[in-house]
């Protein structure tokens, strides 16, 4: 069986992803924070097909360590597509931001991607049909004013997976990057 990984399934896009992913049928492995929002999501992904596999995977990506022990979870599974969706958001001024709160988004936004992207390729980029979908924002590709931290992170997301599709393709890879720049979404 193949399967779609989905990081950050808890709420906004990647919940929405899950369940669109699964109104095509897709097996889901749905991961983030939050169990009791996964096995809400869960419950609704049923609705839309029943007979799909759903596996859940609790943990924060924040964290390197939890970003390689939540790939190794991911080894008896065969992996179709890998949405890269956990990330979050800062606005204020470079002046008045809350460091801890940059340190985590900078390590979940573009630390935790790079490396569970780097992983997949390694392991995938010779399977054909796989792709790996990265989400950017709109501010990956446009500064706002006091979301100057969050669109930097989100322009390194969007030239990092731009840069990896050149680099899969001249390499003659099966797999496929993308990048997902959505605009302004409502989300928690």
């Amino acid at each position: 069986m193949k399967y779609t990984v989905i990081t950050g399934a808890s709420s906004g896009i990647g919940y929405e992803t899950a369940l669109a992913f699964a109104a095509r049928g897709k097996n889901l492995i749905i991961a983030a924070r939050r169990e009791d929002k996964l096995e809400e999501l869960k419950l609704e992904i049923e609705k839309v097909n029943q007979d799909l596999d759903v596996v859940i995977r609790t943990t924060d990506l924040s964290i390197s360590k939890n970003v390689y022990v939540f790939y190794e979870s991911l080894q008896g599974f065969q992996i179709e597509t890998f949405i890269n969706n956990a990330g979050f958001g800062n606005f204020d001024s470079v002046g008045e931001q809350n460091l801890d709160k940059i340190e985590t988004m900078l390590h979940l936004n573009i630390e935790a991607l790079t490396i569970l992207s780097s992983l997949y390729v390694r392991d995938y980029s010779k399977v054909e049909g796989t792709q790996i979908i990265n989400v950017s924002s709109g501010g990956g590709y446009k500064i706002v004013e006091n979301a100057i931290t969050y669109c930097a992170s989100k322009f390194y997301v969007s030239a990092f997976t731009e840069g990896l599709a050149h680099e899969l393709k001249a390499n003659g890879a099966e797999m496929q990057a993308k990048v997902l720049a959505p605009a302004a979404t409502e989300t928690e």
